[in-house]
């Protein structure tokens, strides 16, 4: 029964592709069938009779077989070597056939595409980050060393070159994204695991969705890039940098990341759409370089609470503005953030700034709306019309976009040149917004955690840094560490309180540091050493 059961899964599901792939194969038999003269009652019974299980799976077999004969040859195989840090581990053998020495290099692999004739070759950012060596494997087997020409983090994506023969660089068609629906066919193409020219097949299983830029193929939070594609179409460690392609083997999304807690495929693949793809790369080849747009502000999604704080409407919809970046584009428009707060399930919300209900006349009903119009349609200098409720009468602003800053601008180190003492951390001063994204209050103040450095007396005493990106406000950062909160009994509330409480101090001296780690108080010791020197 289990295999028969089985089968008939495959049969279902398989007739199921065939009804969404409603490609040429299937419109052109029943044009030709009903178009043509000779047609007899039995030719006609024919046509109208239901397909056979084997006729369906024959349908989408052939269907399968097209896509990847056409595609498959434009998708290839990056090895990338990186001069590994003196405490990681090498590999005795590196993926071309070269020995090494033992902590020498380490060596990755993943994906990309043939994006033109002139050898650029598109991949993730994560792929090739840090790599001093590039090489391609192409379908055929011949690999070539390649140099990389532009880098964009915050889209995940990167393009390298290769001088190639003309005959190996066949380019990839772009489809439009934005017109995707749930449930259409989505096909992978990859090399999971180093297995090369490996096809998925699945379906778009959710739109919009947004992801953290990590530099591995796993993730488990919310992303800087929006509009990202969910698929079910297994994706692995080794797809990043892939292809995902539509019925028409068009391509819809780049393969960059996937949720499991086993670092393999469990059904939920994430793609950066075309529509982005299609915006970054060309400038990537031309600039080496993407500079995404900026409002500067901090925001979050109009909920019924705030609405009704705000004498708005229950069902008003919009992108609250929270904070306004101080010298940014929105301070020079004239944009306000919130001015106060209100209680909601124990926690605080704020309320009170302008709620965007528009972006050059497109209706914005969440703050995600919002970023998404930016990415798809907006430059650096553009200048955006934004529709807003202020005080609950709408108002008209203009705004000219910025360059946002680069990621982790805004994290400094929390320690001066001048202290002789070393703490071994880089923080920045929590506000309301990261606060929110930790579910803090959002009064809370402190000094978040960034970054610690290995071996440094704030790692002996066990205090942890961020490993959570979330975007705020269009920039990304990271939260989920500790937030200093106290030294020695007096408040710390801000990098700059931390700074002039480390100058007091000398190497040798401890100190009891008051942390907040997942909303709770607790007091670390920590002992000072003098800094290392470079």
């Amino acid at each position: 029964m289990r295999r028969r059961w089985g089968l008939v899964s495959v049969v279902v599901v398989a007739a199921l592709v065939v009804a969404a792939l409603a490609g040429a194969w299937g419109r052109d038999a029943v044009v030709r069938a009903q178009g043509s003269p000779a047609r007899t009652p039995t030719a006609a019974a024919s046509a109208s009779a239901p397909a056979t299980q084997g006729d369906v799976m024959a349908a989408l077999e052939g269907t399968l077989a097209s896509i990847y004969d056409s595609v498959s040859p434009s998708v290839v195989h990056i090895e990338v070597r990186e001069v590994a840090s003196a405490s990681a581990q090498g590999y005795p053998f590196g993926p071309f056939g070269q020995q090494q020495a033992p902590q020498q290099y380490t060596y990755g692999s993943g994906s990309g595409f043939v994006w033109d004739t002139e050898g650029h070759i598109v991949t993730n950012n994560h792929v090739v980050e840090g790599a001093d060596l590039v090489k391609v494997r192409f379908h055929d087997g011949t690999v070539l060393e390649a140099k990389v020409v532009g880098t964009d983090p915050d889209s995940d994506l990167a393009v390298v070159q290769v001088d190639a023969p003309a005959a190996l660089l066949v380019p990839v068609k772009l489809a439009d994204s934005t017109v995707l629906k749930v449930g259409q066919l989505a096909v992978a193409i990859g090399n999971p695991f180093n297995l090369e020219n490996t096809m998925t097949v699945g379906f778009v299983s959710a739109l919009g969705r947004s992801m953290p830029v990590s530099n591995q193929d796993t993730i488990t939070s919310t992303y800087s890039i929006p509009d990202i594609i969910q698929t079910d179409a297994p994706i692995n460690p080794g797809n990043s940098g892939g292809v995902l392609v539509d019925r028409n083997g068009l391509v819809i999304g780049v393969t960059s990341a996937i949720v499991s807690p086993s670092d393999a495929s469990a059904g939920i693949g994430f793609a950066v759409p075309s529509v982005i793809v299609a915006k970054v790369v060309p400038v990537l080849i031309k600039t080496g370089e993407y500079v995404d747009p900026w409002m500067g502000i901090s925001g979050t999604t109009l909920s019924p609470e705030a609405a009704a704080a705000m004498d708005l409407k229950a069902d008003q919809r919009g992108a609250l503005v929270i904070d306004v970046v101080t010298g940014g584009p929105a301070e020079k428009a004239g944009l306000i953030g919130s001015d106060r707060s209100i209680t909601v399930d124990q926690g605080t919300m704020p309320v009170g700034g302008d709620v965007i209900v528009a972006i050059n006349g497109e209706p914005v009903k969440s703050f995600d709306d919002l970023v998404t119009y930016l990415a798809r349609h907006s430059l650096v200098g553009d200048k955006i019309t934004l529709t807003v409720l202020r005080g609950g009468r709408e108002q008209q602003v203009s705004l000219t976009l910025g360059a946002r800053p680069e990621a982790g601008a805004e994290t400094a180190s929390a320690e001066t040149p001048e202290a002789t003492a070393w703490f071994g951390i880089s923080g920045q001063t929590l506000d309301a917004s990261l606060a929110e994204a930790m579910n803090l209050d959002s009064g809370q103040t402190g000094v978040l955690v960034q970054q610690v450095a290995s071996g440094s007396p704030a790692d002996k005493a066990g205090i942890r840094g961020s490993f959570r990106p979330v975007v705020i406000g269009g920039q990304r950062y990271l939260i989920g560490g500790d937030v200093i909160i106290a030294w020695e009994g007096q408040q710390i509330g801000s990098a700059g309180d931390l700074q002039e409480a480390l100058a007091q101090v000398q190497p040798g001296d401890s100190v009891t540091v008051t942390i907040l780690r997942s909303g709770q108080e607790r007091d670390l010791t920590v002992t000072l050493e003098a800094r290392p020197t470079p």
